[in-house]
């Protein structure tokens, strides 16, 4: 629902107005509460958010319309009160390292990335990460031209001076997602220095109580209010002259109305460069996700699996993630092409069954029959749609539209090797919209005979987090890695938004993340010479024990023990 710009007419909301007040004295509080004291608040919210798990996935999965006992609850575990309580423990770890006088990256072995970049690494960091995640890194690569000795000096951002606060922030809360609102109240809180007003999207209002009381330290000590309501709620408070910042997690559409106002009026602004808006704001607006597929010699189980990898990639949340992969770009040289997207196929018609949940998305699944009539209905019911445009086709709107459906286009180009790579990503670069995730895939010979070929094609690819034989979405579950669109989007052009969010080690002003995972599952990994063990990942759409595996890992994320490690691997291994 889009927040509206206020008009001559638009009434007072005296209710918002005692809300800003309240957050006006909560914010002399927050710049008297030191790092130490902010961890420990952060640890009662961790108590909170792990006494509402349950709860919390009971009520996401009847919005989502999933049944019980479906393994796809599993997302909702793993993208709801895990994502949180992970990044909790990570900004709680921080704030103490900032209060004992030392920098979150103090001691941090950085790399070096092509363009002669600083890399931090972000995954993993602990013995946890090491075991649970084998196979899986991520590390944060800096602009060019930024030293070491800055990275490390800087990070900590607004937590290192807690006593210089800055206003209070609207939080304008996505509504696919559980965890994204209350991550990005936090970021505001710790990495801005702001207090924070939350208004929920009324697609998640059945989770507003439990919201309530799994922030519940936060509302206490005035940090935090949340507020219901739509659009006017919104605009009302965006535009209002107390608060010093707007951050928003949904579309571009949204983003612009209310930087602009709506309608017409509002689209002349934009073109014009002058908002409405008097303030700074932030935002993630998603857009059009690729997966590039480099061409090499693969087994029919590596075919297989990749297929359900991308399907997955599609599907996840029903088509309704601002990462979702939407474009898949593979070679027209690629002998095994034919056979790939045979499999592809049966990915798409054989995952779990589920409607498309999110509000507007039959429509927009007309959309797309619209524009490509001769597009592949896939599942039953007609739940999903392969698209993969002919000669003469015009595919501007697959490439241009994000459908935030259940929507996956195939374009062909042609190459091998390097040139194919390299055209891939100027595929992407020129013609998809949006740059907050891309996905590449590619198997570890034809990696390795790539060389530094890859590592310039990755630095070549103007994304905010690439994902090298795993999904961006293992970058937004990191709790350290930064997460956001590409640098350089202004409010007049912001394409997939402005600034990152979750970066729980508080780095500045990053250029990208990238996450590498393995190109095959255990055991396989091992035969094919990769050093991994870690099986069908949970997050796959078809991985069968995903929902016991989501309870077990958020179980262990509540109460880290050696002894809860077993039964989630035992869960894992059964996928």
């Amino acid at each position: 629902m889009t927040a509206a710009a206020p008009t001559d007419s638009t009434r007072s909301m005296p209710e918002l107005d005692a809300v800003l007040r309240e957050l006006s004295e909560g914010e002399r509080r927050w710049a008297a509460t030191s790092s130490a004291e902010r961890a420990a608040l952060l640890d009662r919210v961790h108590a909170a958010v792990s006494a509402e798990a349950e709860t919390w996935v009971r009520i996401a999965s009847r919005i989502k319309l999933l049944p019980d006992g479906s393994p796809l609850v599993g997302e909702e575990w793993l993208s709801g009160p895990y994502a949180l309580l992970t990044s909790l423990e990570v900004l709680t770890r921080t704030l103490r390292t900032l209060a004992s006088g030392r920098g979150p990256l103090d001691g941090a072995k950085f790399g070096r990335a092509p363009g002669g970049r600083v890399s931090v690494p972000v995954l993993p960091l602990t013995a946890y990460d090491r075991l649970l995640l084998n196979g899986f890194s991520a590390e944060a690569w800096m602009p060019p031209r930024v030293d070491a000795d800055t990275v490390r000096r800087r990070a900590g951002l607004g937590a290192r001076h807690p006593e210089r606060t800055a206003g209070i922030g609207l939080v304008l809360g996505a509504g696919n997602v559980t965890s994204i609102a209350p991550l990005d109240v936090l970021y505001e809180l710790i990495a801005h220095n702001r207090v924070v007003v939350l208004k929920l999207n009324p697609v998640l209002g059945d989770l507003e109580p439990v919201y309530r009381r799994a922030l519940a330290p936060l509302l206490e000590h005035g940090a935090l209010r949340i507020v219901p309501g739509g659009g006017d709620v919104g605009g009302y408070l965006a535009h209002h002259p107390d608060v010093a910042h707007v951050h928003i997690t949904g579309s571009l559409a949204t983003h612009d109305s209310v930087a602009f106002g709506p309608g017409e009026e509002g689209r002349a602004r934009k073109a014009a460069g002058t908002p409405l808006l008097d303030k700074p704001m932030t935002s993630e607006l998603g857009g059009v996700s690729p997966v590039i597929v480099v061409p090499g010699a693969w087994s029919a189980a590596d075919l297989r699996y990749q297929a359900e990898h991308i399907a997955t990639q599609r599907l996840h949340n029903s088509g309704h993630n601002c990462i979702a992969a939407q474009v898949v770009l593979v070679s027209g040289d690629w002998p095994q092409r034919e056979a790939f997207l045979g499999h592809l196929r049966d990915a798409l018609r054989t995952a779990p069954a589920r409607r498309a949940w999110y509000p507007g998305s039959a429509e927009r699944l007309g959309d797309a029959t619209h524009s490509y009539p001769r597009a592949e209905w896939q599942g039953s019911e007609g739940s999903r749609l392969l698209v993969e445009p002919g000669d003469g086709d015009d595919v501007s709107e697959l490439a241009t539209t994000e459908y935030f459906a259940p929507v996956l286009g195939v374009l062909t180009l042609p190459g091998r090797g390097a040139e194919f790579l390299d055209r891939a990503v100027e595929t992407a670069n020129r013609d998809l919209f949006g740059t907050l995730g891309a996905n590449i895939v590619v198997d570890p010979a034809t990696l390795k005979r790539l060389g530094r070929a890859f590592d310039h094609a990755l630095a070549a690819l103007r994304y905010g987090t690439i994902a090298v034989n795993a999904w961006t979405a293992v970058g937004f579950l990191t709790a350290s890695a930064p997460w956001g669109a590409f640098p350089g989007h202004t409010v007049a052009d912001a394409r997939s938004g402005i600034g990152v969010v979750h970066n729980a080690l508080l780095i500045d002003a990053p250029e990208r993340t990238v996450v590498r995972g393995p190109f095959r599952p255990f055991p396989r990994s091992v035969v094919g010479g990769e050093l991994a063990l870690f099986p069908k990942p949970p997050w796959f759409v078809t991985t069968r024990s995903a929902a016991v595996t989501g309870r077990r890992l958020t179980e262990l994320a509540q109460r880290p023990s050696w002894a809860r490690v077993p039964a989630v691997f035992a869960s894992a291994f059964r996928a």
